[in-house]
């Protein structure tokens, strides 16, 4: 079997580089029509240019395949809609949206500042809300849709410096549970990737001998499958180095102190309650593709 995604339009955003480019690049390999948006700033957010995007689409069409660049903002509604209505004008539909762009502004809560806290919240979490809000009701429409959101290991399970992005990123797991309900029955079905990957925003964390075995082309792999028809429902796909695995929120069984439970109950029966033996998945049909 081989997946291909001819007569398919996609939106990825934050493509100029890094994974998305990667995602892009793979889409219009297989036949998608992808629009590249990049906003083309810096690692915190600031300034803008085309050239990033405009690249990707170069090499896109020069293998031949079709693509346009939008540079709008994530973070901005109209940048949101703009990169919807030019998937629309170009093509009359959006069937993939990959929510892939992001910016890091690291510093120990402590001595954060709180705009710098808001932006990161604005782009990561705001801006997969803004660009998929502009996507559903045409998805809707057409009884068809595959969204992905990126989170990362920092959201799942934390990072000094990074409360920030932890919380947004986070954030996007949340957005995804609830919408894989309310996409169910119009055969949208919202996923996350949560990647570990050599990239810009890794390039300090990572020694060169580590990322050259971390490369963002081995992640891409499963965001094709979760924009693929075969898609499950509300699933976190981890990928790092050529290793997939499923992250997600799981419940024991717990204890039963009655109606009349205290503190201090809670406390003589922490170890219990606590006890993870025989834990699942809440809702096991967010693992099922119907």
């Amino acid at each position: 079997m081989t997946y291909s995604f001819e007569n398919k339009v996609a939106i990825v955003t934050g493509a100029g580089g890094g994974l998305g480019r990667c995602h892009a690049l793979e889409l219009a390999k297989r036949g998608c029509k992808v629009v590249v948006n990049d906003l083309g700033g810096a690692l915190d957010g600031t300034g803008g240019s085309s050239d990033a995007a405009d690249g990707v689409v170069d090499e896109i069409k020069a293998a031949g395949g079709e693509a346009i660049a939008n540079g709008g903002s994530v973070a901005d509604r109209q940048g949101a809609k703009s990169m919807v209505q030019d998937a629309m004008d170009a093509w009359g539909r959006v069937d993939i949206l990959i929510n892939n762009a992001g910016i890091l502004r690291d510093k120990s809560f402590a001595k954060m500042e709180m705009d710098d806290f808001q932006m990161v919240i604005d782009v990561h979490l705001m801006g997969a809300a803004h660009v998929t809000r502009e996507v559903f009701p045409i998805m809707r429409e057409q009884n068809y849709g595959r969204v992905v959101m990126t989170t990362s290991p920092t959201g799942l399970y934390g990072n000094f410096g990074q409360t920030n992005y932890g919380a947004a990123k986070l954030g996007q797991v949340g957005l995804m549970h609830s919408l894989k309900i309310e996409g169910a029955k119009y055969n949208i079905h919202t996923n996350t990737i949560a990647p570990v990957a050599a990239t810009r925003m890794t390039e300090d964390l990572m020694p060169e001998d580590v990322a050259k075995a971390f490369g963002p082309e081995l992640v891409t792999p499963a965001v094709i499958y979760l924009c693929s028809e075969d898609a499950p429902n509300g699933v976190i796909i981890q990928a790092q180095g050529g290793q997939y695995s499923i992250a997600c929120i799981v419940e024991n069984q717990g204890v039963n102190l009655g109606l009349d439970a205290t503190a201090e109950d809670i406390a003589d029966n922490y170890e219990k309650i606590s006890d993870l033996t025989g834990a699942k998945p809440r809702g096991m049909l967010q693992l099922s593709s119907t």
